[in-house]
């Protein structure tokens, strides 16, 4: 049953690989035997991040460098990078992004571009950039594999002054499935994680100490924020040879929230 997760012999590239949701797929690849590839725009985290995986002696290794995949020069330095450091590309996870919160009414103009820019239109270039790396990696039997993280905020209209973040998961989610229509016939599988509160750098105005993680917690319908092992194990089915025939998919690895619509309609003509 273990062949089923192994990812012994595949490389894989994680963006945003350093902290939060990106940290959590890149320990569960290195412990299932992957070796694992995570670059950021700070690439000194992302060489700290490594070193910390190599020295848990799992089957998988790391390595980390800076990337920066907000801009197209950006793009094209990690395409030729991870050209160089290998031959194919087995896996690859689209984690990295930003957000920006405002009330609305005060939220500017600029915040949709720059989320938009790393969120969408990022993650859809330095996918079709390195296509060529995954199809030569792939057959019918053993599909390359796309993971992009999208949100909760991107299936239900949970603005929390996040707007163009949520828009931005929500596009994440929708191109996440037209990729996987397009790309099944070279073998390519394209999946979505949907992740409701965990911890992370992105999360940490919420999540950054135990009573604020319990607070949240108790808003979730599974009654507390997600856990590394709910990462692992999205991921590591999504990748490894269990996953190897489900595309278009969107796992919502977010507790219940996905499926919240408020009060029952009738409920209040039975009390």
């Amino acid at each position: 049953m273990m062949d089923l997760f192994s990812l012994e012999g595949k490389t894989a590239l994680i963006t945003g690989g350093a902290t939060g949701i990106g940290r959590m797929a890149a320990e569960a690849m290195v412990r299932a035997g992957a070796r694992v590839l995570i670059a950021s725009r700070k690439g000194d985290a992302c060489v700290a991040v490594a070193e910390e995986l190599n020295a848990m002696d799992a089957p998988g290794s790391a390595e980390g460098f800076a990337a920066d995949i907000g801009t197209v020069e950006g793009i094209d330095a990690l395409v030729e990078e991870i050209k160089t450091r290998a031959p194919a590309l087995h896996i690859l996870m689209n984690n990295s992004g930003v957000t920006w919160g405002a009330p609305l009414g005060q939220f500017p103009h600029q915040a949709w571009e720059k989320v938009m820019s790393v969120n969408v239109a990022g993650v859809f270039d330095l996918t079709q950039k390195l296509l060529p790396l995954l199809i030569a990696s792939s057959d019918a039997d053993d599909p390359a594999r796309v993971i992009n993280v999208g949100s909760v905020m991107g299936e239900i209209p949970m603005g929390d002054g996040a707007y163009s973040y949520a828009a931005s998961k929500a596009a994440v989610i929708h191109m996440s499935k037209i990729l996987a229509k397009e790309l099944a016939h070279q073998h390519v599988t394209v999946n979505a994680l949907a992740p409701g509160p965990f911890v992370s750098r992105m999360t940490a105005f919420a999540t950054g100490d135990e009573e604020k993680r319990e607070k949240v917690g108790n808003d979730v319908p599974l009654g507390r924020v997600g856990r590394e092992d709910d990462i692992a194990g999205c991921v590591l089915f999504l990748a490894g040879r269990g996953g190897s025939y489900v595309t278009g998919a969107v796992i919502p690895v977010s507790g219940g929230i996905n499926v919240m619509s408020g009060h029952n309609l009738f409920q209040s003509a039975l009390d």
